[in-house]
């Protein structure tokens, strides 16, 4: 499934002699020096290896360095027609500097805090177009709302209004916990729903209530930390599952998906980001620092996965939940 027609880019002939991909998105976190520091040089290099290689889509957050991700993006597409891709971002957060005061204007800092208010979204926004060098942003999410009270009495009535004016061309709501996103899904006039690592290969329960309520009223589902954290790209060296060691029985599971997709010739890493596309995600965003690892997120893309491995995939993960 592709990604919606309302959020491909405005002029996709531009894309010229390379193939769009538009189920892929570039997950700009890295870029922000999430884990490790990047330099301005790598993260630009790694933004147009995603553009030669016919990514059009691209997810950044001001929480992602706390405005770094943002202004390393806008360096980076700098230049590039703005109807030629897609830019996603987010409210719900203010960025702060050390001593936890907010940063003024579209300056980096040092950390962020929630901000639901409609004032905050309002702010949050006109400092991410002036980070990002645009006049517009395509799909605006509302960043961690846990408070889904206040994020609906405030954010979410923003993101509304913004849509309604033409700001923006679609809103939706981003986070890894599914019952804010279940009452964002049934509560608010949302285009899409990003959600962060509940519809992977070793965690499924998205399938359970979040996937039929968003097709039930017309909402995309954009996958987001289909690696969950690392256990699905080498459970070996990296077995890290939500930010935190994974637990023995998960890196086994790990394994034996890993030596499944061995026997067929098939990267573990690749068939973590094809599941959710198998399972109806109209995109899939993966997070990538240089530009060897974008390579490697699209040539995974068109990689055959045959349907025997897939059965395989899903009796390992039943006998590993079965036996937890």
């Amino acid at each position: 499934m592709a990604f919606r027609a309302e959020l491909r880019p405005l002029n996709p002939a531009a894309v010229g002699r390379v193939a769009l991909r538009d189920d892929l998105g570039l997950g700009c976190a890295p870029i922000g020096n999430l884990y490790t520091p990047v330099a301005d040089d790598d993260a630009v290099a790694t933004v147009r290896a995603a553009l030669d290689a016919g990514v059009r889509y691209f997810d950044t957050a001001p929480h992602y360095g706390a405005g770094e991700s943002e202004r390393r993006l806008g360096l980076a597409l700098s230049g590039v027609p703005r109807d030629d891709y897609v830019l996603a971002t987010k409210v719900g957060r203010q960025i702060v500097d050390a001593s936890g005061d907010p940063v003024a204007g579209s300056a980096s800092g040092h950390d962020t805090v929630a901000d639901l208010s409609r004032d905050g979204v309002l702010r949050s926004l006109e400092a991410s177009l002036a980070r990002l060098r645009t006049d517009r942003i395509d799909l605006l999410h509302l960043h961690d709302p846990l408070d889904v009270d206040a994020g609906l009495a405030g954010a979410m009535a923003a993101l509304v209004e913004l849509r309604d004016q033409g700001v923006v061309r679609a809103i939706g709501v981003g986070m890894g916990k599914l019952p804010p996103l279940l009452r964002f899904t049934a509560e608010a006039p949302v285009d899409v729903i990003m959600e962060a690592g509940r519809l992977t290969l070793l965690d499924r329960a998205a399938e359970e209530e979040l996937m039929p309520l968003a097709a039930a009223r017309g909402v995309g589902i954009i996958a987001a930390g289909v690696y969950n954290t690392g256990i699905l790209v080498a459970p070996e060296t990296a077995p890290y599952y939500e930010y935190k060691p994974a637990s023995p029985a998960l890196v086994a599971r790990a394994l034996a998906l890993q030596d499944a997709c061995r026997v067929h010739g098939v990267e573990l890493a690749d068939a973590a980001a094809r599941f959710p596309l198998r399972r109806g995600a109209e995109a899939v965003v993966i997070g990538a620092r240089t530009p060897a690892e974008v390579a490697a997120f699209v040539h995974g893309r068109d990689v055959p996965i045959p349907e025997t491995l897939w059965l395989e995939i899903d009796r390992i993960v039943q006998d590993g939940s079965a036996a937890a």
